[in-house]
């Protein structure tokens, strides 16, 4: 591995000055190297000493260049809890913990497999440990998941037992020492990353804090090849995919409730919540297993107690949450957390462990007026330790509690004072306005039209008493009885024709019968002209019948009339209807 280029980074012991790097001396290394998950943890414990003529005030911390593109957390703490050093005198010494934690630092191989194939993974190293100082005595320890080793580096002092692989210790190595290392070797752990995770985080101070999660999720491991088949595992049921991710894990605050997930097409995926007093536990089946490459999105919320993560101090309030993701051992391409305040909510600022990049937004939601102020934080490239607290102060008026219920009060009230308006004013048409006068002259139309129909029908009737007579007269032969019932129907029509006259001068007369006068015209028209074929039908059956003709010279003589009659018929049956409809 090579050490053209690395990062130095500080471990401040005090704030004096900082003498030359060959002041200090790492008397002893133990360092620690966990393979068990896709993220890689390495802890080191540093014995340094001070074999300068002045005190020391800071450690330089040296790391690999392939290393430093992924280092995504470091933490250096005493080893001992209580130690306190104020300076590191001139032949003292002092231990110390050093965390660092690792993305993208295994890498597939090969980097493709089958669906059933067991994932194997590389790790590149040094056996030694990369300092700037000298470096007495050291050792390493390599832990995976299994025993199943495919290969390894074999130096001077190298062993294997059972899932750790040692090396060493060496003593006495100059600066900057290196001794590369590789381990191949099988981790079927998923690795499951977040290119995306947006936290929103409402606060309502009437009691609730909502956290809503979208996660867009992919397997980041050995990518799969081939088709998938729900075949394959069924038949082979000891072998299922070892590397597919078939369920996440969350560990949600213990008092979590309102627990929900769902993915893009709703919550009809498999998920198991179970808690007690210190936690909740959140168990997500996947609505098919996730294989090397595969993606997926889904989002889960929950609420919580607003006295479990809001206080009070010096007259400004500060919510206090964790940072990041409950799902367990996820890595995090980018996280945005949105921390929605109360509408009205002023002197924002942050506290947080790490650098992140923050700005501030306005989201408009039900019952505000100016919005309400949205604090957005923005980090790149996180692990399960950035889950750390976070504080976001601010004041609040208390009174400002006040302002939504007023308006769901004051909304009710006018909503009921606009029924009461409403039912006791007068909404109808003024009786002078076009519309108004447009509408009863259409409406007398209508009535007038009506009467002409029922006269019309009238008419009809009286035609069929008529035809009636023609029917009496060829069963019994007497004329005399026939000509009675004619002289009745001429005075019935005359009548309806009296009653008709007026009804039409209307509608001639009105403009708003325009439209419909062509229709009742012709239809009083066909009315009378059947009228007229028919008393002519009649006449001329009497007249035959008065002669003693027979009865086959007679129906041959109205043949025609009564053909002309059936289709005029027909006609001013065609009229009433359309009549009728309007």
């Amino acid at each position: 591995m090579g050490i053209s280029r690395f990062v130095l980074l500080v471990f401040t012991i005090s704030m004096l000055a900082s003498p030359a790097l060959s002041d200090l001396v790492l008397s002893k290394v133990d360092r620690r190297i966990y393979l068990t998950s896709h993220i890689v943890r390495i802890s080191s414990t540093l014995e340094v000493e001070n074999a300068g003529p002045e005190t020391v005030s800071k450690v330089l911390l040296a790391f690999p260049d392939l290393q430093a593109q992924n280092l995504a957390y470091l933490m250096a703490s005493p080893h001992e809890a209580k130690a306190k050093v104020k300076g590191l005198t001139v032949g003292a010494s002092f231990t110390f913990d050093v965390l660092a934690v690792f993305t993208q630092a295994l890498r597939p191989m090969p980097e493709q497999i089958g669906q059933a194939d067991i994932q194997l993974v590389l790790y590149q190293d040094s056996a030694y440990y990369l300092s700037p100082y000298v470096v007495k005595v050291q050792s390493l320890s390599l832990k995976v998941p299994d025993s199943r080793i495919e290969s390894y580096t074999t130096l001077q002092s190298t062993k294997v037992q059972g899932s750790e692989i040692k090396y060493g210790p060496y003593e006495n190595l100059p600066a900057f020492s290196s001794s590369p290392i590789t381990v191949h070797f099988e981790n079927n752990l998923p690795f499951a990353i977040a290119q995306e995770l947006v936290r929103e985080i409402e606060i309502s101070h009437w009691g609730n804090v909502l956290v809503t999660e979208h996660y867009k999720l992919i397997h980041g491991g050995a990518q799969s090849k081939g088709e998938f088949s729900r075949l394959e595992p069924q038949a082979r049921e000891n072998v299922q995919g070892p590397s597919a991710v078939r369920y996440l894990v969350a560990h949600l605050p213990p008092r979590a409730h309102s627990v929900y997930y769902r993915d893009a097409i709703g919550n009809i995926s498999t998920s198991h919540l179970r808690g007690d007093s210190k936690k909740t536990e959140l168990l997500i089946e996947p609505r098919y297993p996730m294989f090397g490459g595969w993606r997926t999105a889904f989002t889960i919320g929950y609420g919580l107690p607003l006295q479990d993560c809001l206080y009070e101090s010096e007259g400004r309030r500060f919510l206090n949450i964790t940072f990041s993701s409950p799902m367990i051992e996820l890595v995090i391409d980018t996280l945005i957390v949105k921390v929605v305040l109360p509408e009205g909510s002023s002197d924002i600022s942050v506290a947080a462990p790490f650098f992140m990049k923050q700005w501030q937004e306005t989201k408009i939601s039900h019952l505000d007026i100016v919005g309400r102020a949205v604090v957005v934080l923005e980090k790149t490239n996180l692990v399960p330790e950035h889950n750390q607290y976070f504080q976001v102060y601010y004041k609040f008026n208390r009174l400002s509690m006040l302002r939504e219920p007023l308006m769901l009060i004051s909304g009710i009230f006018f909503f009921f004072v606009a029924c009461i308006v409403y039912m006791h004013a007068d909404t109808s048409i003024s009786k002078f306005s076009a519309s108004y006068l447009a509408k009863q002259q259409w409406e007398e139309v209508r009535v007038a039209i009506q009467q002409v129909h029922n006269i019309i029908c009238r008419c009809l009737a009286t035609h069929d008493k008529l035809e009636a007579s023609l029917r009496d007269l060829s069963r019994t032969g007497e004329v005399q009885a026939c000509k009675a019932a004619r002289k009745s129907t001429d005075g019935l029509l005359k009548e309806l024709s009296k009653e008709l006259k007026p009804l039409m001068t209307f509608l001639q007369s009105s403009p708003s019968a325009v439209q419909v006068l062509s229709k009742v015209e012709e239809l009083v028209a066909k009315e009378k002209e059947l009228l007229e074929k028919l008393m002519a039908k009649h006449s001329t059956a009497v007249e035959a019948y008065e002669k003693k003709s027979g009865a086959r010279d007679i129906e041959n003589r109205i043949a025609l009339q009564q053909q002309k009659i059936t289709a005029l018929r027909q006609e001013v049956d065609d009229l009433l209807e359309f009549i009728d409809e309007i």
